[in-house]
């Protein structure tokens, strides 16, 4: 298979190298699990997801602890590290990947406009996290979170020590 999208790309690379994912989302919905799932044979892979979108899931299901959610909301850095980290320990996978954010067209607070969105990856290589400031809809920032999620996996990938793309 010529590798062109990014789930084209994550089905060569997690096939080839033996490695599983599972997906947390929040702001997208379901999305981002989705488009793995759209690539014949990624059951190979993608042992499965989790779609959080209120805090109690996100305190029962992926163990984001109280005190993150308290402190700097579900719309943070930190808790999406603690839902990709929560996922990955609770499916037992090789990565994890989050998304959090607040996709509109509500929600916003003056320090937390519609279009933030945090993105995070947990991998046995480290842990990765990017803010994104997506402008838009609320489809359209749904499909941007999904997108972005999908490069931060392949830029994981890609950046780790030993990997032919390093």
């Amino acid at each position: 298979m010529v590798a062109n999208s990014y789930e084209e790309q994550l089905f060569d690379i997690l096939t080839r190298e033996r490695l599983s994912i599972a997906t947390a989302e929040s702001c997208t919905g379901g999305l981002l699990s989705h488009r793995i799932t759209t690539i014949p044979g990624s059951s190979a892979y993608f042992l499965g997801g989790v779609v959080a979108y209120s805090n109690a899931v996100k305190l029962s299901v992926l163990a984001v602890p109280d005190e993150v959610l308290n402190r700097v909301g579900a719309v943070s850095a930190e808790c999406a590290l603690a839902m990709a980290r929560g996922v990955r320990a609770r499916i037992g996978t090789d990565i994890g990947v989050s998304t959090t954010g607040i996709a509109g067209p509500g929600g916003a607070t003056p320090t937390k406009p519609v279009g933030l969105v945090f993105i995070a990856c947990s991998t046995p290589w480290g842990d990765h996290y990017e803010e994104h400031r997506f402008t838009g809809n609320r489809i359209e920032t749904i499909r941007a979170s999904a997108e972005a999620a999908l490069a931060c996996v392949l830029d994981q990938l890609a950046r780790r020590e030993g990997s032919p793309n390093y």
